[in-house]
């Protein structure tokens, strides 16, 4: 077996051993089930099926609370080993760095795809057995995209905090950057380009390269993909007027470079790092 599988899997035996999988399956099993039952109550009568107000509901809980799963799983993936004493212990096998961290990647990842799917399918089942009207073909679609494109927020921000946790040299200090990322990208990102579209009056240059600016942070790419990309959901979300003309694939494009990048600026640091 190939030796990132193996550390992969040791990854997920820690995950169930420390209660990391249960919880967050229940966090997010709870939340979705929470939304898909309250169906469209937040923003009355649209006329839009009720998935399709529950595919807003949930990538709007998304963008804030996987990147913050996925960081708290991941800040201490080599800082962790290396305060414990363990990662001198991995090297000494024949194991060379891109495999522990590619292990160690996929181990996180595997954690967060089964949580995300179990959480938010629990959604889709809650709606199927109690919506008057069953959701169309293309509903189901879209709901299935919309895990697909979750997990890839969350595996691009494991790929972030794998960077963090190899770069730093103490956990706490780990931790306390991984928080400072999460605020950055997932709220002051936001709150800054509004300010500036505010004082711009969405004119000029900012106006014209507003999609390029919503790429350039992953949480903005995964809005834009589960919500301006599916049909309906992003009329709801008020955003189908600003990307009309982005196509749905350089939001996904964007999501894989934030996974790609932070996994290969992780490896070249941790493969110059001194220990």
């Amino acid at each position: 077996m190939s030796p990132s599988l193996v550390i992969a899997g040791r990854e997920i035996r820690e995950g169930l051993r420390n209660r990391w999988v249960a919880t967050a399956t229940l966090i997010l099993a709870a939340l979705a089930l929470a939304l898909a039952l309250v169906g469209s109550a937040p923003v009355g009568e649209v006329g839009t099926g009720r998935l399709t107000v529950t595919i807003v509901s949930l990538s709007s809980l998304s963008i804030y609370l996987l990147p913050l799963i996925a960081l708290l799983l991941a800040f201490d993936t080599v800082v962790g080993e290396a305060e414990r004493g363990t990662l001198l212990l991995m090297l000494a096998y024949p194991l060379s760095r891109w495999q522990i961290v590619a292990g160690k990647f996929l181990g996180h990842a595997a954690i967060l795809s089964f949580a995300t799917t179990v959480g938010f399918g629990s959604a889709a089942l809650a709606i199927g057995f109690s919506a008057p009207v069953l959701p169309t073909s293309a509903e189901w679609w879209n709901f299935a995209g919309l895990i697909g494109a979750s997990i890839g927020l969350g595996l691009a921000f494991v790929a972030v905090g794998t960077v963090i946790s190899v770069t730093v040299r103490e956990r706490t200090t780990a931790a306390g950057v991984a928080i400072v990322v999460w605020l950055f990208l997932v709220v002051l990102y936001d709150m800054g380009l509004l300010a500036a579209l505010v004082a711009t009056g969405g004119q000029g240059f900012l106006g014209q390269t507003l999609p390029a600016w919503l790429l350039a942070n992953p949480a903005d790419a995964y809005r834009l993909l589960t919500l301006a990309a599916f049909d309906g959901a992003g009329a709801i979300a008020g955003l189908e007027a600003v990307v009309a003309d982005l196509p749905a694939v350089w939001p996904m494009l964007a999501l894989l470079a934030w996974i790609a990048g932070p996994l290969a600026v992780a490896w070249t640091i941790f493969a110059r790092r001194e220990l």
